[in-house]
Formats: structure tokens, C-alpha cells, sequence
């Protein structure tokens, strides 16, 4: 039996009568979180390198995506034939340099395509807006990201990095003046300020800036386990150490971390 059919198969039964009582208690809503926790496993099995990992983690993806169809499914208004016919329709459509005949000269002249033929979508007919369509239950660094690419894309942009780089330095000076004045709420305006400024420096550098500060926060956290594991290993605890002894602790793991990188380089 085709594995996607036998997953279907599965799904349908687990609903019906005399199926999982947990899965028949279900809804498009109560399956929210569990949609959103799937998508970010995928992203950590991604970062593992493990293929094993990711062929699950994909897997438990997939079985959402089967689970919103029987849902609807059941409410006599979609399926997963119908989900999969919607997307590879699209495809199509908006890959005409590859189904028809358009030519294209790069990636770039694909993506301006792409949108070209998205907004003149029918489901697309009533956007009054660029911003329309960027999701508001995105993290905040991405829907910033997200927000500046729609506004670019009708010409609501800087010609060049200068223009955000000068923007993160005024953003700094506001932030310095409202803390200095202590006024709460303006400083917490301008620490928005300054993130959504920061956000679009990324862009000009072709950084993700959700990816980046993910990362980042990665390195920091191994680094600190690392750390933690050092002072153990000299019987001491983190709470009971000068925050000068514990920044030996921290330079020394990165001095470690440096140089086995440089080995696995070399």
C-alpha cells in the first residue's frame, strides 16, 4: 500500500467511532501549538545534520498537515487531494519559466515573477495593502523581516546598507536619551525601534535576523553548558563563583571551542 494513502487510512480511523478518544476530542484551534511545536523540530532536526531525525521530524509534520485534511474532510470541505492539487497548481502557475515558455536571466528575476503572478492570484484580488498577507502570529524578528520585504518590494526601501546603518546609529542615541531621561515607555519604544532597525541591516546583509539571533542564542547556551560542565569538573557551582572567575571559565570554553574548529578545519 502507498504509504501516503495507508497515513490517511490511519488518520480516518483514529477519528472514527471507536477510534482514539484524544484524537476524536480534536480541532483545527486545539491543534494550533502542536502545528507550530512540529515546525520548529523540524528546523532543531535540520541543525542536527541527522537524516534519521529529520525523516521523523518531517514525518511528524506531515502527520498534521494529514490531520487538518481529515478534519475538514469531514466537514465536507477539503482533503489531502485537494491540499496537494492546490499547491502543485501553483507551482505550476507561478514556475512559467519552467512549465511555459518565460525566460529568466537568475533567482532574482524568478522571485519578482513570483510575486508578479501572486498578486494577480484571485485569492489575492483584495489585498489594499502590501503588507497584507504577512502573517501577525510570526515571531517578532521574522514578521519584522517579513514587513520591510513587502514594503521593498513596492519600492518602500533604502538604495543601499548606508541608509539602515545610519538608522541603527540614530536609533542608538534616541535609545541613550530616553534612558537617560528615564522615561519607561519611550525606552521601551526605542528598544523596538532599534531591534526593528537591526532587522534591516540583517536584510541588506542577507542575514535572517530570526536565524542569526537563533544561532546565537545556540552558541551561548553550549558555551554555558560548557561552562557549567568546567566548574564541576573543579567541584565548584556557577552560584557560588565571582562573575570574574566564572569569565575565566567562559574564555577558556571559547578558546577551546576556537581552536578544535581550527583543527577540523586544518
Amino acid at each position: 500500500m502507498d504509504q501516503v494513502h495507508r497515513l490517511v487510512e490511519l488518520m480516518a480511523r483514529l477519528r472514527a467511532e471507536g477510534g482514539c478518544p484524544w484524537d476524536r476530542e480534536q480541532t483545527h484551534e486545539s491543534l494550533k501549538p502542536y502545528l507550530l511545536e512540529e515546525c520548529y523540530e523540524v528546523l532543531e532536526a535540520v541543525d542536527s545534520g541527522h537524516p534519521a531525525k529529520l525523516c521523523e521530524e518531517l514525518g511528524d509534520l506531515l502527520l498534521q498537515i494529514v490531520f487538518h485534511a481529515e478534519l475538514a474532510a469531514e466537514e465536507g470541505r477539503f482533503d489531502l487531494q485537494a491540499i496537494a492539487r492546490c499547491i502543485a497548481d501553483k507551482l505550476e502557475h507561478r514556475h512559467p519559466h519552467v512549465f511555459g515558455t518565460v525566460q529568466v536571466r537568475d533567482s532574482d528575476e524568478v522571485v519578482d515573477n513570483w510575486e508578479v503572478l501572486k498578486r494577480a492570484e484571485p485569492r489575492n484580488a483584495d489585498r489594499a495593502s502590501a503588507l497584507d498577507g504577512v502573517p501577525h502570529v510570526l515571531p517578532a524578528l521574522a514578521r519584522a523581516t517579513a514587513v520591510q520585504k513587502a514594503a521593498a518590494k513596492v519600492g518602500f526601501d533604502w538604495p543601499d546598507a548606508a541608509g539602515p546603518a545610519a538608522k541603527v546609529e540614530e536609533e542608538l542615541q534616541e535609545l541613550a536619551a530616553a534612558r537617560e531621561q528615564a522615561d519607561v515607555r519611550r525606552t521601551a519604544d526605542e528598544w523596538g525601534d532599534l531591534f526593528f532597525a537591526l532587522v534591516n541591516l540583517t536584510r541588506f546583509a542577507r542575514v535572517d535576523a530570526e536565524e542569526a539571533l537563533r544561532v546565537a542564542t545556540q552558541r551561548f547556551e553550549e558555551r554555558f553548558r560548557a561552562v557549567e560542565r568546567m566548574a564541576d569538573e573543579q567541584g565548584r557551582q556557577l552560584s557560588a563563583m565571582t562573575l570574574e572567575e566564572m569569565d575565566v571559565l567562559w574564555e577558556a570554553v571559547k578558546s577551546e571551542v576556537a581552536s578544535r574548529q581550527s583543527s577540523e578545519d586544518g
